[in-house]
């Protein structure tokens, strides 16, 4: 993907460059003229409009080289703020980040299963004081996004919720019921694809162009990235991993039968663990051994296989595993996972790089809000090497 030196797509030139600092990090001029194709003047002009527009700041110059020293520029986290809603099978989550993907605050409330009026009641009771802890006004919001599970009435069975109440979903437009109660124009998005907009967007690493991710929360999901871009599919439910197809493992034949967190917490129920369910992503999970340790091979043998029947079809570099649990499990799964990968006939197709993902159980929330800079800051797809 190249620029255009016509001013008639001033835009999209803005976007590329904005997409490519914000993938590595800081740029200068002479880099960004060699990455887009653009003219030196073309990028000297983009490089001071956004300047102007609070959207880049400015680094150390860099010295010691021959002639003029270069200034890097970079990102500036407070050139917009956007505010995340996760409507969640167990939970609420809201956020408001930056525009580098800084946590700026973050409110959390459980519940048995959700519903529409259970969301507006906890934005309404939480708003307030989640901008004041932010430090930033309504109107600083550019924008809300709202994370929320595909079909939310379709799985209620397993995860408890009466299906009376959760067929109230059942064609229902969230964004039009918290119209006037979240500021800004309102983004929904699946609630695991979200966590991937949150990893390709804000993330702590450069992904690959061509990876898959899997978050594993009460069920599983993810997204695809692929040519540099989310792919969100035809319906937005690329990524919808859950129904993959487990061969050979006691339990059920699906993904989600697996890998998820609902089975996690059967499986210490069956084993009398007290008060498993209370666990937060921050806590010490070390008192729910054994039972830890067999569901984390159960996923990671779970996990595997699904990544096989993906890379048949697509070829992904990457792999990147994240969930609503602490850092250190996140660790256990993905090295698990990495070597019961290499344990398994690929039938030809080279092995793709396992990674850990960067958020844990806030991804779905902040990834709500990163859609709005995707959509509106970000090119269509990265540039290649040629």
């Amino acid at each position: 993907m190249k620029g255009s030196n016509q001013i008639t797509v001033r835009d999209n030139n803005e976007r590329l460059v904005l997409h490519l600092i914000r993938r590595r990090g800081a740029m200068t001029k002479a880099e960004a003229t060699r990455e887009t194709g653009l003219s030196p003047n073309a990028i000297s002009m983009i490089f001071n409009a956004l300047e102007r527009d609070d959207l880049l700041s400015r680094g150390e110059p860099m010295r010691g080289r021959i002639g003029q020293p270069s200034t890097p520029m970079r990102l500036n986290p407070d050139a917009r703020f956007y505010l995340g809603l996760k409507i969640g099978r167990r939970g609420f989550d809201m956020v408001v980040v930056d525009f580098c993907g800084g946590l700026r605050a973050r409110r959390v409330q459980g519940h048995d299963y959700p519903t529409p009026d259970r969301a507006v009641a906890f934005v309404k009771a939480n708003l307030d004081a989640l901008l004041q802890d932010a430090g930033v006004s309504v109107g600083a919001i550019s924008g809300s996004g709202v994370a929320i599970p595909s079909q939310l009435w379709h799985w209620s069975g397993d995860f408890g919720a009466l299906q009376d109440e959760m067929e109230v979903w059942r064609g229902h437009d969230i964004a039009a019921t918290l119209d006037g109660v979240l500021p800004g124009p309102i983004l929904v998005e699946n609630d695991a694809t979200a966590a991937c907009y949150a990893e390709w967007v804000f993330g702590a690493r450069r992904i690959k162009p061509d990876s898959l991710y899997f978050f594993v929360g009460t069920f599983i999901g993810g997204g695809v990235v692929l040519d540099g871009a989310v792919f969100r599919g035809c319906r937005g439910n690329a990524g919808a991993f859950g129904p993959l197809r487990i061969p050979e493992e006691p339990g059920g034949t699906r993904l989600v039968d697996h890998a998820s967190l609902s089975v996690f917490h059967q499986m210490l129920a069956r084993s009398g663990t007290p008060g498993a369910a209370a666990f937060a992503q921050d806590q010490n999970w070390n008192a729910l051994e054994s039972v830890l340790s067999d569901w984390i091979l159960r996923a990671a043998r779970s996990l595997a296989h699904a990544i096989v029947s993906a890379s048949a079809v697509i070829d992904f570099e990457e792999v990147i595993i994240d969930g609503a649990f602490p850092p250190e499990i996140r660790a256990k799964l993905a090295r698990l996972l990495e070597t019961r990968l290499k344990q398994l006939d690929l039938g030809g197709i080279p092995y793709p790089e396992v990674s850990q993902g960067s958020f844990g159980s806030v991804a779905r929330a902040a990834g709500a809000a990163a859609r709005h800079i995707n959509e509106r800051y970000m090119a269509a797809r990265e540039p290649r090497a040629l």
